[in-house]
């Protein structure tokens, strides 16, 4: 008796086994057909086709329609006037869960991101991927008006697909060079985004462009000094290497950004230095951890969007199980970053110090071209090698600034104003007439590009003198604490010798300007009125002339030298209308 209900006992487990097993295969044979049903335009076709606009909105309204994990929302606009799309994944539909932000199509002729996260976003929707605590974001295509301009010959030297859009948007900027100075409606679009969602990690998903080699993905990592030390290194070391090891494991070689154009990789590059102008350069100012992922131009179309896939899929699986952690690191940054303390407005390459890595490229070699009968450079992919090279992975400041408690602010600068409210800094106005003492820069000197570049002339090299003087500023100007979360934000912008700051992008020009002139025969008689009443200016000038024998035969010269030492020459020219207080 005992013996027949174990053996009852025994078939129905079996039975309850069988049964639940089935249910799995059935589940999963459901979420591959649903799956199936909802196949993305790429997926349909032969491997080697992106997507175009119409198609990829009319597919996530389709999964906005279909999945209550799904929605689609509208954030400003491109130059041409369409709305820019996110999607957006939430299991919980809690909006207080962390959430990663990912960037598609700021270079619509790299598409590879455009369809990559239409299928993510359709796997996450039917189940394929599990996120239950995670809220994935995603701007569907930011350069709307570059994927409407779709040809096949704008990017001669990438592999497919056979259609792509166009790098520069509707009024010809790549807008991956604009995100602080904010020329164009996408700039202001992506800075509500971000600002809405507040991720804690940010994927900005690119195409390579440069020299040959082995390596299907490439990554461009938020550059570990700008993040930090303590936020900085949790990145360089665990984060993001962990993130990488799972495509490693599914044989997707990967390195950091090969920093070369036109030369083999042989004797080593550098890590790229994201500075604010630049997506990841831009969000590392609010220290949201930052990846742009650049896959192999020259590899097939279709390991390209593999491999982004799996990159943003390893990337959420990190981020949602660390999200606490994550979150901890960025508030402790915060204290790096207290008035008083020492903060790098410049970074140069550390030449001395290296890491010796193994580099997967091909022979490079010269022959002889059939275009100019010149020597050319070529890849020899019949001979693939793997040998130790130098990667330059450290900088250090070349220019630092004592963080300061305070920016005041005149509230004629209200573009600057403008700005700052658009990245949520927190801005209080001086409730009356107030005598302030504050630094006061000027601008001693500066290098001008030759040519426009983005809009723009921009300064470089800039470099200032200081002096603290008591000015009074009138009710309504502002006063900006730097003990905010946007403190990198506005030291990147507001100090002029800054690489992305306003200055440099040229919104202070007018400063550089002299408005007030003399006319010759008039001030011939005020001048020797002064030298002969200034025993000082007096002797200076005779030094002068002794000094310079061109200048002591340029009647003209003398007497603008004359001018610009007197009382009569504008004292506010290169005096900079932004002030510290310390």
């Amino acid at each position: 008796m005992v013996i027949s209900v174990k053996f009852e006992i025994f078939i129905f487990v079996l039975i309850f086994l069988k049964m639940k097993n089935l249910c799995i295969l059935f589940l999963l044979i459901s979420i591959s057909l649903f799956s199936q049903k909802h196949q993305t335009p790429y997926e349909k076709r032969n491997g080697n086709q992106t997507v175009t606009y119409e198609e990829m909105v009319k597919f996530y309204a389709d999964l906005d329609q279909k999945f209550k994990t799904i929605t689609v929302e509208n954030f400003g606009k491109d130059d041409n006037g369409e709305p820019i799309k996110v999607v957006i994944f939430n299991h919980s539909k809690d909006k207080n869960v962390p959430t990663i932000l990912i960037n598609n199509g700021i270079h619509p002729g790299e598409p590879d991101g455009i369809d990559a996260t239409m299928m993510l976003m359709r796997d996450l929707a039917t189940g394929k991927i599990k996120s239950q605590n995670l809220q994935i974001a995603a701007i569907q295509s930011y350069n709307i008006s570059g994927m409407l301009r779709r040809g096949k010959f704008s990017r001669a030297n990438q592999n497919g697909p056979e259609e792509y859009g166009f790098r520069g948007n509707a009024r010809n900027y790549d807008l991956n060079r604009d995100f602080i100075k904010n020329d164009t409606e996408n700039a202001k679009a992506f800075q509500q985004i971000f600002h809405h969602f507040k991720p804690i990690y940010f994927i900005d998903n690119h195409v390579s462009n440069g020299a040959d080699y082995q390596y299907l993905f490439t990554y461009i990592s938020t550059n570990k000094e700008r993040l930090g030390k303590n936020l900085g290194n949790y990145f360089n070391e665990k984060m993001q290497p962990e993130i990488l090891q799972n495509l490693e494991n599914q044989e997707i070689l990967t390195i950091p950004y090969v920093n070369i154009h036109g030369d083999s990789p042989d004797e080593g590059f550098p890590a790229f230095m994201d500075s604010p102008r630049y997506a990841t350069g831009f969000t590392t100012l609010f220290n949201t951890l930052g990846t742009v992922g650049e896959t192999h131009m020259l590899k097939p179309y279709g390991e390209r969007v593999r491999a982004t896939y799996e990159y943003m899929l390893s990337s959420i699986h990190y981020t949602e199980r660390n999200a606490a952690e994550i979150q901890k690191k960025m508030a402790e940054s915060l204290v790096e970053l207290q008035p008083g303390k020492k903060y790098a407005l410049q970074w140069k390459l550390d030449d001395t110090k290296f890491q010796m890595i193994d580099f997967k490229g091909y022979e490079a070699g010269k022959k002889t071209s059939e275009v100019s009968g010149k020597p050319r450079l070529f890849y020899d992919k019949t001979k693939p090698f793997t040998r130790k090279v130098k990667f330059f992975n450290e900088y250090i400041a070349a220019k630092e600034v004592t963080i300061p408690k305070f920016y005041a602010i005149p509230k004629s600068e209200y573009k600057v104003i403008e700005y700052l409210k658009r990245n949520n800094i927190k801005i209080k106005e001086i409730a009356k007439d107030s005598a302030i003492n504050v630094e006061v820069y000027r601008i001693e000197d500066y290098k001008t590009v030759k040519n426009p570049y983005e809009g723009h002339y921009l300064h470089y090299e800039t470099k200032t003198k200081s002096e603290f003087k008591n000015l009074m500023f009138r009710k309504g100007d502002f006063l900006v604490s730097t003990e905010q979360n946007g403190v990198k934000y506005l030291l990147e912008t507001l100090e002029p010798e800054a690489t992305d700051s306003f200055f440099n992008w040229n919104f202070f020009d007018a400063i550089l300007g002299q408005k007030e002139y003399f006319s010759d025969y008039v001030f011939e008689d005020t001048a020797a009125e002064l030298l002969k009443n200034d025993q000082v200016l007096r002797t200076a000038f005779e030094f002068e002339k002794i000094a310079k024998p061109e200048f002591a035969n340029d009647a003209n010269a003398q007497l603008d030298w004359i001018y610009r030492h007197s009382d009569y020459y504008e004292k506010s020219i290169g005096l900079y209308p932004i002030y510290r207080i310390l």
